[in-house]
């Protein structure tokens, strides 16, 4: 325990010398604040977060209304450099950030009077630094860039307005289907009003694929691509873990069931594959170490709901667990890899992984005849 405090206390000192500062003026007091996995109702005095380690971070905050109720999540990712000052302003008329380009003149004000706002300043919370750190290990700046919406804020509750629904070519989907007759979801679908998000608002996600199969693929072939996803793995695999690890982030401090989808569809892709787990070993090697910490970060409410319905993550590490064992072109490495991880997950959650090369009946292909 003294290891750790010392620790600690060689990085606070390190972090008062080259720390970056978040200087967050007019805040009212008992607005929810975070930054990472940290949150707080702000006081009387605070200006801020200082000390803050060189690098990505998420700052996030709730308005809180006199009942003490919360709005809905909003945050961004920046990634701070050394000794670096950014400076916002709360706006009370919006109950946000305000969109007031804050001067060069102001800032460098701000920054004559540091020592004058210190006291005002709290300090980041060291506690969880390490891990947030192996959360974001693979997203990185650029990869950050790309994705963050293009208003630069992350909501939990996107903004809707209404849209014309069309297809592919433009025309609405309604027009399109009168020469056949719809079916009772599609006329459901039409009575309901098409909403989007406003744009620039949305987080900028990879597109999955809509079918995991090429276009001229044979009933055969088909079949295959539904046993074995590397074909649309193959499709977006720069960058899939770093995305992976920014929706999760996005999700578990933003908020964001958006993010959560997201994940979601990534995780059941990686774990859906089979000829990519020896083709991309390094992926698998990474993706591995990544979903561990994720699983061990879940809130555990969140959790029970997720093992409630059907429990996705689960239910994908069989899949996963059960091609990594099979396949005789993955190397002991990661077989060794995926074992470890594997009885963890039993020793923790009870999770049963026996029997893995028995095919679960829900998790049976369709196969096409040919």
């Amino acid at each position: 325990m003294s290891n750790i405090s010392e620790m600690d206390q060689a990085l606070a000192r390190r972090l008062l010398i080259e720390g970056a500062t978040l200087v967050f003026l007019d805040v009212p007091p008992g607005t929810e604040f975070g930054i990472d996995m940290k949150s707080w109702n702000t006081g009387d005095n605070f200006k801020g977060v200082k000390m803050i380690p060189p690098g990505l971070h998420y700052v996030y905050y709730s308005a809180v209304n006199k009942e003490g109720d919360s709005a809905p999540r909003v945050g961004f990712v920046h990634n701070f450099k050394k000794l670096e000052m950014v400076v916002m302003k709360w706006d009370h008329a919006s109950e946000d950030i305000s969109t007031e380009v804050i001067s060069e003149e102001e800032v460098s004000r701000i920054k004559a009077n540091l020592l004058n706002l210190d006291r005002y300043l709290g300090p980041y919370p060291f506690d969880v630094w390490k891990r947030w750190r192996k959360l974001v290990t693979k997203a990185d700046d650029e990869l950050v860039t790309k994705l963050v919406p293009q208003s630069g804020y992350i909501r939990a509750a996107l903004e809707l307005v209404s849209k014309e629904f069309t297809s592919g070519d433009g025309a609405p989907a309604a027009k399109q289907r009168r020469y056949r007759l719809s079916t009772a979801e599609e006329k459901e679908e039409d009575l309901l009003p098409q909403l989007k998000p406003i744009p620039g608002t949305e987080i900028r996600f990879t597109a999955l694929p809509e079918r995991n199969f090429p276009e001229d693929a044979t009933p055969a072939e088909i079949t295959q691509h539904s046993l074995d996803h590397s074909y649309t793995l193959d499709l977006i695999v720069v960058d899939v873990v770093g995305e992976m690890q920014f929706a999760f982030v996005s999700f578990l401090v933003g908020h964001s069931l958006e993010a959560f989808e997201h994940w979601k569809k990534l995780v059941i892709l990686l774990c859906s594959c089979d000829d990519a787990l020896s083709k991309r070993r390094e992926v698998y090697d990474v993706f591995l170490t990544a979903l561990e910490v994720q699983i061990l970060e879940i809130p555990q409410d969140f959790l029970v709901d997720i093992v409630a319905s059907n429990n996705f993550v689960y239910h994908s590490l069989r899949v996963l667990f059960r091609n990594i064992q099979m396949n005789d072109l993955v190397d002991d490495r990661l077989k060794t890899k995926a074992k470890r991880l594997q009885d963890r997950l039993t020793h923790k959650f009870q999770w049963d992984f026996s029997h893995l090369d028995e095919e679960d009946e829900d998790e049976a292909p369709v196969i096409v005849d040919v």
